[in-house]
């Protein structure tokens, strides 16, 4: 796997997941709930932020269009409602900066990537609708920057042609496995899908953008090897907004930092036994020991010897059967741990 870093964090199998808490557009337009946003992230001890950047009337025609389930209102009129001017946008930045997490922001049009590229952003985090965009695709790796990209609504063929564009420009590069159902049932997260980009794509980190409810399939994700996650985050699900129902609060942030940390450690390793488990070894293994008194020539059997912890004697359990039938060299008291030399041909 190449190198893949944002502004100096370390990103991939090495290094503990990445989580974005993606704000996006719970914010409903709103500076001062954007703001809120960034605080409740904080201290939720997310370390990176992102927002979504858009100007309506470069990145869609005037439409009717309904977002499916999504939304009864029309789709324009949710993204115009939902936009950030750019001077708002570089506020949050500042605001960003200011309390030490990181700023990314998402763009949906040439004119976003420009703004975005402008304001200085060290990464670009690009949606699921625009992973087969090549024309916008090529437009926002000529800006140089590590990109993570979304694939939801797109096969693997899809996803390759896209790599293809994207690897031209000679960009660090993620791939998010993605479902785009809001929420997303849980049989069809299909976690294979990491696994699946993890095989096709072995350079690039792989992670998951998930719309579930809760923050399980990001756990089981890491186990996968996801290096990113990315889950909407709202203060509370019941504020406004086409996608605070899916989104997770601030607690459940704050689980999933922690919990896909715990689970990233967790993973791995092989089935051996570990030095550290020496002590308990002591205490829990068990010994071969008399259980009653053994008089010297007294055939060892079920009825005067068994075994006991702790597992500090020199014969263990697992020799039992080897020590039966043979005899006592010399007298023996009860509870005691046998020894090679207590035994006749041992």
């Amino acid at each position: 796997m190449t190198n893949f870093n944002i502004a100096g964090r370390k990103i991939g199998p090495g290094h503990k997941p990445f989580v974005i808490a993606e704000v996006g557009i719970n914010h409903e337009g709103q500076i001062e709930k954007a703001l809120q946003l960034v605080d409740a992230a904080v201290s939720a001890g997310a370390e990176v932020v992102k927002f979504q950047c858009h100007i309506t009337e470069k990145e869609m025609i005037p439409t009717d269009m309904k977002p499916g389930e999504i939304s009864d209102e029309r789709l324009w009129d949710i993204i115009k409602r939902c936009e950030l001017t750019e001077d708002e946008e570089r506020r949050v930045q500042k605001y960003c900066e200011q309390k030490g997490i990181m700023y990314l922001s998402t763009p949906f049009s040439r004119e976003a990537c420009d703004r975005l590229d402008d304001m200085g952003v060290p990464a670009f985090k690009i949606g699921s609708g625009e992973c087969n965009n090549i024309p916008l695709l090529q437009h926002i790796a000529s800006k140089g920057k590590p990109i993570i990209l979304s694939t939801g609504m797109n096969d693997l063929a899809s996803i390759r042609q896209s790599v293809e564009a994207i690897r031209k420009y000679d960009v660090p590069l993620a791939l998010l496995h993605c479902t785009s159902m809001y929420p997303t049932p849980y049989d069809k997260v299909r976690l294979g899908g990491i696994t699946d980009l993890v095989r096709e794509f072995p350079d690039c980190p792989v992670g998951l953008s998930d719309h579930s409810m809760g923050i399980w399939t990001c756990l089981g994700a890491v186990a996968l090897d996801a290096c990113i996650l990315e889950k909407h985050f709202t203060i509370l699900r019941s504020w406004p907004g086409p996608d605070t129902k899916i989104s997770i609060e601030p607690n459940e942030l704050r689980d999933l930092i922690q919990g896909s940390e715990a689970v990233w450690m967790a993973k791995g390793g092989g089935k051996t036994i570990l030095a550290e488990e020496r002590p308990v070894i002591d205490f829990a293994y068990a010994s071969v020991v008399t259980i009653a008194d053994v008089k010297a020539g007294e055939v060892f059997s079920g009825t005067n010897i068994w075994v006991k912890r702790p597992g500090t004697g020199p014969i263990h359990a697992t020799k039992f059967d080897q020590v039966v039938g043979k005899k006592a060299v010399r007298d023996i008291k009860a509870d005691m741990q046998l020894r090679p030399e207590d035994i006749s041909g041992f």
